[in-house]
């Protein structure tokens, strides 16, 4: 038995991947009202011992990191919402071929199909 062809998105799992897509901004900028809204921390410098400074450096480019990751999901969601609104939200930018609604129910911010992920 072959895998299901991929077909374009009908008007109701589009309004239902659009739901999604909402509800992970709303998520996001909740998340990003909670006390992690870009406070740059000092690192005492008085701080007692190398290992502590070193540690609290750690900390911060974790912590850095992390803002950073959740600013790059939270772009890919607003890009998804925008081709969803320009009309080419569920095409591979790889093969140009429907992507497959499964996919996008997990992966809603997909750019691409399964079998281009590695490529594109």
């Amino acid at each position: 038995m072959s895998p299901p062809q991929p077909q374009p998105l009908n008007d109701q799992q589009l309004l239902q991947i659009r739901d999604e897509l909402e509800r992970r901004l709303r998520r996001m900028d909740r998340s990003n009202g909670n006390g992690s809204n870009g406070d740059v921390r000092e690192i005492d410098q008085s701080a007692v011992g190398r290992l502590s400074r070193i540690e609290a450096l750690q900390n911060q480019g974790l912590t850095d990191r992390l803002k950073q990751r959740e600013r790059t999901q939270r772009d890919e969601v607003l890009q998804a919402l925008d081709r969803i609104t320009e009309g080419c939200f569920g095409y591979c930018l790889g093969c140009q071929a429907p992507i497959l609604f499964e996919r996008l129910l997990v992966f809603p911010e997909a750019r691409t199909c399964s079998e281009c992920r590695n490529f594109v």
